[in-house]
C-alpha cells in the first residue's frame, strides 16, 4: 500500500507525492568587469587607461533584453546534380594467388640472384591497358619485378606491377603493368632520377646556349661556332662581306630622331640572338650592349650597326675561347671605364673582366647609373663593380678551398687608386655615393689590392668602347681567344 497521510504533532497531513515545480522566472546576474593585471592603474597613455575610468555593466543599470526573433532555417535547395553515370569501374580482380603474393612482398632467393625485386608500388599504379602483359609467377605464390633503371626509363631490365584494386580491366584480369618509367617505389629510382636530372641540365644548357667545348691535352677550347652559323643564316648574313671589327669607331650611335625606321620586332630578334652568344664571345660584348639601348624605336642607322656585327661573326666564326692547363691559380681582375661614352644621357660605360691566371672566367660590360662628373668618379664607379664581382667569385671559390686575398684590381687611372687607399675622405668625393666607397672598406680588409696599369694594358678597354683594328685585334688575343 502506499500511504497517503503522516501522523505530525500537529495532526494528521495529507501526502503529496507529486513534484513540485519551480515557476519562478530566473534571475540573470551580470557580474562586475574585473580589472585585467596587464593595465596600469595610473593613466600613462591614451591607450593604456586606468581601469578605474572604464565602464562596466552592473545589475543596476542593465535592462536584459530577450531576443524573441525567430531563427531562420535555411531552406535553399543544393545545385543540379550531375545526372550522367560515370564509366564503367573495372571490378575484375587477378587470381588470389597474385594478389597475396604482391601483398606479401615477398622475394624468391633463387630469383633475387637474378635481379627480380618486389616493388612493392602496385597499390600506387594506374596505367594503360597498352602496358599490360602477361604475370611473372614463381612457385604459384608471388610475383616479383624487374629492378634495373637508367636515365629514369626501364632499359635494362623488365618490370611489373599488379593492377591496383578497383581499377583492373575486365578483359585482362591476370596480367600486370609493365613499368616504363622509374616510378615510386624501384629500388634504383633514386638513381635513375639522379641521372635524368643530371643529363638533363648539361642538355638543357648546351641546347640553350648552343655551347660546344673541345677538350685537348694541353687545355680546352670552348666555343659557338655552330650557334653562329645557324644566326648568320636564319638572318640571311651567310653570303656578305666580312668587318674586321664589330663597331665602326667614325659614326658613334646616336638617337636619330629623324631616321627612318625600321622593323622593331626584327631588330630585338637580331639583339636577342646576339645577347646568347655573348656568354662566350667577349669581342661583341660592348657593341651588343650599345645596340640593345636602342629598341624601342631603332632606325636605319641602328639596323646598320647590327648588321656589321652579323658581318664581322661571318669573318670570325670560330673564334674561341682557350683554357691552357699550364696557367697560374691566381684570381687577377682589370677595371676601366669610357667617360660619358653613352650618346643618348652622356653616362659613363663600366667595363671589367676577371681571370684565374691567364684564363678568362667573368666579364662585364654596363652602362652606369649615375651621372659622373669627373673621370675619376667614372673610374672608381667601374673600381667599385669590379670589386663587388671579384667578391663574389671569392666566395664561390672558398667552397673549392681556395682563398684568394689581395686579389689584383688592375686600373689605370692614379686618383681613383688615391681614393681607395686613402682612408680618409676628401671633400672632393663627398659627391659619390657612399654606396661606391664599400671598396674601400674592401681594401682596409685585404680582400683586394688595386695596381696601376698602363692603358695599353687594361684588358677591360675591350669592353668599353669602339676600337680600331689593330687595338682591337691585341686586346682579343691577350684575353685567350683564337681560332683553333
Amino acid at each position: 500500500m502506499t500511504p497517503r497521510a503522516v501522523l505530525m504533532k500537529t495532526g494528521l497531513k495529507p501526502l503529496n507525492t507529486s513534484r513540485p515545480v519551480n515557476t519562478a522566472h530566473p534571475k540573470t546576474t551580470v557580474y562586475k568587469a574585473r580589472p585585467m593585471s596587464c593595465f596600469s592603474k595610473i593613466a600613462q597613455s591614451t591607450v593604456k587607461r586606468p581601469y578605474q575610468s572604464r565602464t562596466s555593466l552592473t545589475n543596476k543599470n542593465f535592462n536584459q533584453k530577450v531576443n524573441t526573433a525567430k531563427e531562420k532555417v535555411y531552406t535553399a535547395k543544393p545545385k543540379a546534380v550531375n545526372n550522367v553515370k560515370p564509366k564503367a569501374v573495372n571490378t575484375a580482380r587477378p587470381t588470389s594467388a597474385v594478389v597475396n603474393a604482391v601483398r606479401a612482398n615477398q622475394v624468391h632467393p633463387q630469383k633475387e640472384d637474378q635481379g627480380y625485386v618486389d616493388s612493392g608500388c602496385s597499390r600506387h599504379m594506374t596505367g594503360n591497358m597498352f602496358y599490360l602483359t602477361d604475370f611473372k609467377e614463381f612457385d604459384g605464390r608471388y610475383v616479383t619485378f624487374g629492378g634495373g633503371a637508367r636515365g629514369g626509363r626501364i632499359t635494362e631490365e623488365e618490370a611489373y606491377v599488379c593492377q591496383p584494386p578497383g581499377f583492373e580491366d575486365p578483359n585482362y584480369p591476370d596480367k600486370v603493368y609493365k613499368v616504363v618509367k622509374a616510378v615510386y617505389g624501384l629500388h634504383h629510382a633514386p638513381r635513375a632520377w639522379y641521372g635524368t636530372l643530371a643529363k638533363s641540365m648539361l642538355m638543357a644548357l648546351s641546347l640553350a646556349l648552343q655551347t660546344r667545348s673541345y677538350q685537348r691535352e694541353d687545355g680546352i677550347f670552348i666555343n659557338q661556332d655552330k650557334y653562329v652559323t645557324e644566326i648568320l643564316r636564319k638572318f640571311g648574313f651567310t653570303d656578305v662581306k666580312t668587318a674586321s671589327t664589330p663597331m665602326d669607331t667614325e659614326k658613334p650611335l646616336l638617337k636619330d630622331s629623324d631616321g627612318d625606321d625600321v622593323d622593331v620586332h626584327l631588330y630585338r630578334s637580331m639583339i636577342g640572338s646576339l645577347m646568347y652568344l655573348t656568354s662566350s664571345r667577349p669581342d661583341i660584348m660592348f657593341a651588343v650592349c650599345v645596340c640593345a639601348r636602342f629598341q624601342v624605336t631603332p632606325k636605319v642607322s641602328h639596323s646598320h650597326a647590327v648588321k656589321r656585327i652579323f658581318r664581322y661573326l661571318k669573318g670570325q666564326p670560330k673564334l674561341v675561347l682557350w683554357y691552357p692547363i699550364n696557367s697560374p691559380f691566381d684570381l687577377v681582375s682589370y677595371s676601366n671605364s669610357n667617360y660619358a661614352g653613352a650618346s643618348l644621357d652622356r653616362k659613363s660605360t663600366t667595363g671589367g673582366c676577371q681571370f684565374l691566371g691567364c684564363r678568362l672566367i667573368s666579364w662585364q660590360c654596363k652602362k652606369q647609373t649615375v651621372v659622373a662628373t669627373s673621370s675619376t668618379k667614372a673610374e672608381y664607379v667601374a673600381a667599385a663593380s669590379c670589386c663587388g664581382q671579384v667578391l663574389w667569385i671569392q666566395n664561390q671559390m672558398l667552397d673549392y678551398g681556395y682563398n684568394f686575398m689581395h686579389t689584383m684590381i688592375n686600373i689605370d687611372n692614379n686618383s681613383t687608386i688615391c681614393i681607395v687607399k686613402n682612408p680618409v675622405s676628401h671633400t672632393k668625393t663627398k659627391h659619390i655615393e657612399i654606396r661606391y666607397h664599400f671598396i674601400r672598406d674592401c681594401y682596409d680588409k685585404k680582400l683586394i689590392q688595386v695596381v696601376k696599369i698602363y692603358t695599353d694594358h687594361n684588358f677591360a678597354d675591350l669592353l668599353t668602347k669602339a676600337l680600331d683594328v689593330g687595338r682591337f685585334q691585341y686586346l682579343v688575343a691577350s684575353i685567350g681567344m683564337l681560332n683553333p
